[in-house]
């Protein structure tokens, strides 16, 4: 827990951009003029003369960051990594290696990322995030075209150009651009594209204009071969063969709460993910479509500011979805909004067609999911608040509930 014994001693106090002002230890720091400097600027500090790897972009970056780091591990590279999520390869978040590579994600919430020089970058998207720090897309737009010109001439940014947000910069940048996608005119592109639903998927990989081969994902969606193709091109940049990405791929499990699924019996699914913006949980929900599942959809709105900046886009993004919790906003030390509320995202849905909305408080959820979920159906459980601990709480009632 957070106190101010935590700092006493210290030369040096790191925070992250998740870290507020009246944050206890961030208080009794300043109070005793103690350097106080961000994560990022610790990262630069740890360095050394070491290759950066720097991933950005609104959605993916934790994903894209874990495949990368996994991959260069199996080539036998021993990268230090700093990864948003533990991920099972670490058993943490964290690798400290021997390696002259360090890969970490680019944390753009607070214009943070604008502070390092990679050698090599990723964008794997652009979005209408963080808009309590940004105001308006176009300083979005403008910080992502500095994290790329922020890349050292020596290397190169790896960007994806299925995303319109990251075309329209692509124009604007300098020539250090790598395109990656399922587009022609992509450098690096996926073929052959095979999603396989629960069973993952499969793609070619086009290479400077060469066809290397097939891979097979275990992890599932269109987003994750568009993040997978990029690992595969970085891996390859960096020095490692194609033949040990290809066998190490096919091996990755996902980073914690990225598409965690539970197979309950009367072949219920539970599905536990991150996502917590409508682009998120769009392309979440959409791994199901097709299944024959029935959709029960179940979000807690991480932050106030979010929540009411893209109101609308919530609205739409549980189209999918044919049953729909939501539950109270997850604040994130975040100060309310007055009319900002989850009643009024059920109200937005509800004004977008969707006719199966339900405000439920948290602790409520369980059981109003015992008494609508049906066999077959698929229970998803979105947002990145505290929203993780109800996926093992719905195990254990439905196990009890299943057996009576």
């Amino acid at each position: 827990s957070h106190s101010a014994k935590n700092v006493a001693g210290a030369n040096i106090v790191v925070y992250s951009s998740c870290i507020n002002e009246d944050n206890i230890e961030m208080q009794d720091a300043r109070r005793r003029n103690m350097r106080v400097i961000r994560r990022i600027e610790a990262l630069n500090m740890l360095l050394d003369n070491k290759n950066l790897v720097a991933v950005s972009g609104a959605h993916g970056k934790t994903t894209t960051t874990s495949l990368i780091s996994y991959l260069l591990i199996k080539a036998g590279m021993d990268p230090t990594v700093f990864i948003g999520a533990d991920v099972g390869f670490l058993n943490g978040n964290t690798q400290h290696g021997k390696g002259n590579i360090v890969v970490t994600e680019a944390d753009e919430s607070d214009g943070s990322f604008l502070l390092v020089n990679p050698l090599y970058s990723v964008v794997t998207n652009i979005d209408a995030e963080h808009m309590d720090y940004y105001k308006n897309m176009d300083n979005v737009l403008e910080a992502y075209s500095r994290f790329i010109e922020n890349t050292k001439d020596e290397g190169c940014a790896f960007v994806c150009i299925e995303d319109d947000n990251v075309r329209a910069i692509v124009n604007k940048s300098s020539e250090k651009i790598v395109k990656y996608g399922l587009s022609k005119d992509a450098d690096v592109r996926a073929i052959n594209v095979e999603l396989k639903g629960l069973d993952g998927a499969s793609f070619d990989v086009v290479y400077k204009s060469e066809v290397l081969g097939k891979v097979n994902l275990s992890i599932i969606g269109m987003h994750n071969v568009l993040n997978s193709l990029v690992a595969v091109a970085m891996a390859m940049k960096l020095g490692a063969s194609f033949s040990v990405i290809k066998n190490a791929i096919a091996d990755f499990k996902g980073a914690n709460r990225r598409f965690i699924v539970t197979h309950l019996d009367s072949d219920i699914l539970i599905v536990d993910d991150y996502a917590h913006h409508p682009t998120e949980i769009e392309a979440t929900l959409k791994t199901m479509e097709g299944s024959g599942k029935r959709i029960v959809a179940v979000f807690q709105p991480h932050r106030y500011s979010r929540t009411k900046y893209l109101r609308g886009e919530f609205g739409k993004c549980f189209d999918l979805a044919d049953h729909l919790v939501i539950t109270d906003i997850y604040s994130a030390h975040e100060a309310p909004i007055e009319g900002v509320s989850a009643e009024d995202l059920c109200e937005s849905a509800r004004e977008c067609g969707h006719k199966g909305v339900n405000f439920v408080p948290k602790d409520e959820i369980v059981r109003h999911l015992v008494d609508v979920v049906k066999p077959g159906d698929a229970v998803f459980v979105l947002g990145a608040g505290d929203i993780d601990e109800l996926p093992e709480k719905i195990v254990k009632a439905f196990s009890l509930h299943l057996t009576k």
